[in-house]
């Protein structure tokens, strides 16, 4: 099993982007960097971006020099949109997710990034989330 966040996990998120010919197709006229933030719960920070660079898609530890969009939540919210127990879109309307940069962008490139979260299906398979993820503030959280 892959440790959520750990640099395998992002190793095998980028081999996955990587090697998906219908994900290059599908990102061939795209160029855009998305940034993801996770705060730990000592305080420190997990940061990867993924690049969309004209077909070729790669996911990088760290932080971007220059991100198209970005995402910060702490670990909680990045594990139960990770586990499906919550959305992106419930997490950013509570507050729980913050997004900045262009985000017109989101809109625009929806279907490449929805054939992003298909290819990643196979490594969120082989990840272990730990206990079952839970929605914050909800009442078995």
């Amino acid at each position: 099993m892959l440790s959520f966040l750990s640099p395998e996990w992002l190793g095998a998120l980028d081999e996955a982007a990587r090697l998906d010919p219908a994900l290059a197709t599908a990102t061939a006229a795209i160029d855009l960097v998305v940034e993801q933030r996770v705060t730990e719960p000592d305080g420190s920070e997990v940061a990867y971006h993924v690049v969309f660079d004209h077909g070729r898609v790669s996911v990088v530890g760290g932080p971007a020099q220059e991100a198209t969009v970005r995402f910060r939540q702490d670990r909680a919210t990045a594990l139960a949109i990770a586990a499906g127990v919550d959305s992106a879109q419930r997490a950013f309307m509570t507050g729980r997710l913050q997004v900045g940069g262009d985000l017109r962008v989101l809109l625009d490139q929806q279907d490449a990034l929805a054939a992003l979260d298909d290819v990643f299906a196979g490594v969120r398979a082989r990840t272990d989330l730990g206990a079952e993820p839970h929605v914050a503030g909800s009442p078995d959280a």
